[in-house]
């Protein structure tokens, strides 16, 4: 995000995410709406729907069960082979999973520009419009 004010509330959300965990999801909620604007006046589509169905998530939900995107391991490969890419597919098992994915997704948030964290951000948008 450009905004320095917008900025600041994903940190705060970010540290009232890691201090209450799921319990008190009202203030995430808020704040994510709270948050909307500043993306629609930076013109980004792709986060302003993404923090849109975020927060209907965690409101139908009371929960986030939107696992990490899925990791790249690479398989070693002897000789002249090319290095083969398995994709490692993360899941949600416990309440730590389903915070550090959401405070994953609000770090992404911070450097929207960067092309890796703009991919990522393209499939929580899409794990949310599928689940």
């Amino acid at each position: 995000m450009e905004s320095i004010e917008g900025n600041k509330l994903i940190v705060k959300l970010q540290k009232d995410l890691a201090k209450n965990g799921m319990k008190k999801l009202d203030g995430i909620i808020d704040g994510l709406k709270e948050l909307r604007p500043f993306a629609l006046e930076e013109q980004d589509p792709t986060l302003t729907k993404v923090i849109r169905l975020t927060y209907e998530h965690l409101e139908a939900n009371n929960t986030f069960n939107i696992p990490l995107p899925a990791d790249e391991a690479i398989t070693e490969t002897e000789g002249d082979e090319e290095a083969e890419v398995e994709l490692i597919q993360n899941e949600i098992e416990s309440d730590e999973d389903r915070v550090e994915s959401l405070d994953y997704l609000l770090s992404l948030m911070l450097d929207r520009n960067n092309p890796t964290n703009r991919q990522e951000m393209f499939e929580y948008r899409d794990a949310l419009k599928a689940y």
